[in-house]
């Protein structure tokens, strides 16, 4: 039988929305789930290296996350606009996709300066009701200054100002490739130490990329899941990650997938032998119930959000019920939730 939209409802907990992460952040508390008994058990994540033994794969999403969301001023008016940068378009034009807020305030032609003038965008096409297409007089790669002076990109349901401390903290300790404008929250646990552990017991370390854009936390429209579109997110699964994982799985050994985003990535790059592919574009998978996943064994995740893509893709790599089961133990318990939030993995 298909889902629906409404078989991912739960009571969002929101005096259980993790507002700062764990520290350090290997602390983090850890939901330990076997799809196999449907047992549940609390950890804590630095306990994750006792899962793991020699042979089997980790495998990471290495984006980084840029300081996406800039206030600036509109022109004549002076009034306070936000600019949340989406993705660079056209590097050479400057053209950038962005979400504009307040939306009623920017139209075609408004310009919106930042910086005490010296960075200004022009407003040229109008995409959605607040997304809109801009060009800035700065051309080429522009990712240094917009660190400068953005913000962190904080989700919305985290009822803060960003701090100077998130930049380190909304950001995984081996990020390489910026791009993202959200970070891949279950992988912010991982710290080197525990990479060392999990190196030093024989465990293979791979990297995979997926920048993730405002795709997959759009919310889903449709009760038919089979209707909803993901918008297209770049990906890239490197040859080292390839071998290393098809290593893995020829020698029996567990791979174990970091996120949802890492997930996506690699079931988008599966060959007709259920192997890994080196691979690279943009992908718009949407994995929801029933799903077969062709390379995961182990999933590495956080608590996510009612009716979201990453909860459905959770709940097509266990049972839903089990899951759901282990969200309202995890309510009573009064574990932290999203994306500063605790951890699970599901064996």
């Amino acid at each position: 039988m298909s889902m629906k939209l409404s078989d991912f409802k739960y009571p969002t907990p929101r005096n259980l929305i993790a507002k700062y992460p764990a520290k350090p952040r290997d602390s983090a508390r850890l939901m330990v789930i076997n799809r196999a008994d449907e047992s549940i058990e609390e950890k804590r994540f630095s306990d994750i290296v006792d899962y793991f033994k020699k042979g089997d794969s980790l495998v990471l999403n290495n984006t980084k996350v840029f300081s996406a969301r800039m206030v600036g001023r509109k022109e004549k008016t002076n009034a306070k606009i936000e600019v949340f940068l989406l993705r660079q378009l056209n590097a050479e034009e400057g053209i950038w996709d962005v979400i504009v807020d307040p939306a009623r305030k920017v139209r075609i032609g408004n310009k919106i300066y930042f910086d005490d003038g010296k960075l200004w965008c022009e407003v040229v096409d109008n995409t959605t009701s607040r997304g809109r297409t801009v060009r800035f007089n700065q051309k080429g790669n522009l990712y240094g200054l917009i660190d400068r002076i953005g913000l962190t990109p904080l989700p919305y349901y985290i009822k803060r100002e960003p701090e100077d401390a998130d930049k380190e903290a909304y950001q995984t300790v081996f990020a390489k490739y910026i791009g993202s404008v959200a970070a891949p929250t279950a992988a912010l646990h991982f710290s080197q130490r525990l990479l060392t552990q999990l190196h030093d017991k024989g465990v293979s370390i791979s990297h995979v990329l997926l920048h993730l854009g405002l795709g997959s936390f759009r919310p889903v429209e449709v009760e038919d899941l089979s209707k909803h579109r993901m918008d297209s997110e770049y990906f890239e699964v490197p040859l080292s990650a390839a071998d290393a994982v098809n290593k893995s799985i020829n020698n029996k050994g567990n791979v174990f997938l970091v996120g949802t985003s890492a997930t996506r990535a690699v079931e988008s790059a599966v060959t007709t032998t259920g192997h890994l592919k080196m691979a690279r574009g943009w992908t718009d998978k949407f994995i929801f119930p029933p799903y077969e996943f062709k390379i995961a064994d182990k999933l590495i995740t956080n608590f996510h959000l009612p009716e979201s893509t990453m909860l459905m893709m959770v709940c097509a790599f266990a049972n839903r019920d089990l899951i759901l089961k282990a969200y309202k133990k995890a309510i009573k318990e009064k574990w932290r939730f999203y994306s500063y939030g605790d951890a699970m993995l599901i064996l």
